[in-house]
């Protein structure tokens, strides 16, 4: 299908019916007098006559977007987030708009990773983002552009996108191709907000050199970069590849670890031991990237016993940022089939897995953040072992029960709660990760909500060098994050869900600097994203080669 005749497509899908808007229009009012959304919908069937039923979120949505476009209803951001479907996509403060890169051999030779010729390494078609990937045939532009469009329709922000590129090993890729697909991206971003699409010649096209043109647009576009994440192998980290991220905008690197026992490493054939992954690490925050490191429980040679050893090997030296937990499972397409069907392998019942991370899962330090729990591989693909991929809940139930709870940044999230100022507290989390002192600075509410934080990171004479002359004896601000909402209750006026306007970033900054500053560090740099090079820049900080940078000393 042309991207045109998908977007008429899109276009007919929006706008609805005049039945469906007056009936749409009643659902409104009442959520807006403070009716429940659901109970809204059931008190206003659609004509029996007509099909009968009931309209979905979805259509209110439409029908906001609708009469705001036409004059009808003032903007109100309570009621959209109200009606808004899956709200908690968004409610971490940002969009994720994930993307593939296509089919690509893979260095590794991983003997739990399936292997599709449709799809890059470790990924299956029918995984949802996989799906959508192969429907626009990997193209970066196509991505981008639907996955906001869907976004909207749903009634997400789609102001600040973080830009998550899956897909084998990020590295292993021609540096030409790499550059062209972040372009595309970008300028996928930056073109929606006049619902430009371009011929697929021009699609096509790779004047990779043009990427600087695309960033700067879109410092100031309608749909700005707030994340630009890559994942790669630890044994594909050195500073050049480090100075080549920054070039593109990378700001946050996913790497797989998969275990801390080079026993394991070594049988599972991943192609790399652990003093790699230390290194990379190590190299990784000397350079202010955010860092994702995952983990494979049940691994061929584990047991749940030496499995919960193993996780306490994270924070001894690796110390992430956030970590991924993707426990081992088994596929017909993937070399450990044939270690299964010889007896040499046994998959974890789903019952050995919620024990194991209900578990291990109240270790976790307050900096760090689970993002996963568990792959979201459809269950029709496993052979043998768990198949649930609601795992996350089934543990959060476990854990509940044993009066057990996790204090990770994902668990600690205000979100959509109210924050008020004068009621956070700000606390300084030191602690020593390899070869920097880290500070994980946070805004926390009366209940221990984290409502915004600053990681703040301190290199030691011990650190690795990068070579990057922005870096040279400066103190590292690796991330600034809000969350929130700031609206008084009853208050329709503004938007909702920003602690943003409460200042706590701002207020985060200084404390960061002050901290710095008392360290004998000369400057501050940043690893800012494209669309928020102007936040910094407005806070004092100037453009470096690849980093924005204050003076402090």
């Amino acid at each position: 299908m042309e991207i045109s005749e998908r977007r008429l497509r899109w276009k007919k899908f929006k706008v609805l019916t005049p039945q469906k808007l007056m009936l749409a229009h009643h659902v409104l009012d009442e959520i807006r007098e403070g009716t429940d959304v659901m109970r809204a919908l059931r008190t206003h069937p659609l004509d029996a006559k007509r099909g009968g039923g009931y309209l979905t979120k979805a259509a209110l949505v439409a029908a906001y977007k609708q009469m705001v476009a036409a004059g009808t209803l003032e903007p109100d951001g309570v009621l959209l987030e109200s009606i808004r479907m899956k709200p908690m996509r968004t409610l971490s403060g940002v969009t994720t708009v994930t993307v593939l890169t296509k089919p690509y051999p893979c260095p590794g030779k991983c003997i739990f990773c399936p292997t599709d010729v449709r799809m890059p390494k470790s990924y299956l078609p029918d995984e949802p983002g996989a799906m959508r990937a192969l429907e626009h045939q990997f193209d970066p532009y196509e991505q981008v552009h639907a996955r906001i469009r869907a976004l909207e329709n749903l009634g997400h922000p789609t102001d600040k996108i973080e830009l998550l590129i899956l897909g084998g090993t990020w590295s292993s890729y021609k540096r030409d191709y790499q550059e062209w697909f972040v372009k595309r991206c970008f300028d996928a971003m930056n073109e929606l907000e006049r619902g430009a699409l371009r011929d697929h010649a021009d699609k096509m096209e790779t004047a990779g050199v043009n990427i600087a043109q695309a960033q700067t647009t879109n410092e100031t576009a309608s749909h700005r970069n707030v994340g630009l994440v890559i994942e790669t192998r630890p044994d594909e980290i050195n500073p050049d590849e480090l100075r080549w991220l920054r070039h593109l905008g990378v700001t946050k690197v996913q790497m797989g670890a998969q275990s801390f026992d080079d026993h394991i490493l070594e049988i599972n054939k991943r192609g790399h031991a652990v003093e790699c992954t230390r290194k990379a690490t190590a190299l990784l925050r000397a350079a202010g990237f955010k860092i994702v490191l995952h983990w494979m429980p049940n691994l061929l040679g584990a047991t749940p016993a030496s499995d919960r050893k193993d996780f306490a090997k994270f924070w001894q030296d690796f110390c992430p940022d956030e970590i991924k937990i993707y426990p081992n499972q088994l596929l017909a397409n993937a070399e450990l089939y044939e270690y299964w069907k010889r007896g040499e392998f046994h998959p974890y019942t789903t019952q050995e897995l919620v024990d194991l991370i209900a578990d291990i899962k109240p270790s976790i330090p307050r900096y760090c953040r689970v993002n996963r729990v568990i792959r979201d591989i459809p269950g029709n693909n496993v052979v043998e072992g768990n198949t649930r991929t609601s795992l996350r809940q089934d543990i959060q139930s476990e854990m509940k029960k044993r009066g057990t709870h996790c204090q990770c940044v994902r668990c600690r999230e205000v979100r959509g709660k109210t924050v008020e100022s004068k009621t956070l507290h700000i606390d300084d989390l030191t602690y020593q990760a390899g070869t920097a002192e880290e500070h994980f600075i946070s805004f926390v509410t009366p209940d221990d909500g984290l409502a915004g934080f600053i990681r703040l990171s301190l290199p030691t004479k011990d650190a690795p060098l990068t070579g990057m002359s922005d870096l040279n004896n400066a103190a590292l601000i690796r991330e600034v994050h809000v969350y929130g909402q700031s609206l008084a209750v009853g208050d329709r006026k503004r938007q909702t869900g920003a602690a943003q306007h409460l200042g706590l970033g701002t207020r985060l900054l200084e404390e960061a600097e002050v901290i710095a500053r008392n360290n004998g560090f000369e400057k501050l740099a940043v690893i800012s994203a494209i669309g928020t090079r102007h936040y910094y820049l407005d806070r004092g900080f100037e453009r470096g080669e690849y980093y924005l940078v204050k003076k402090i000393g």
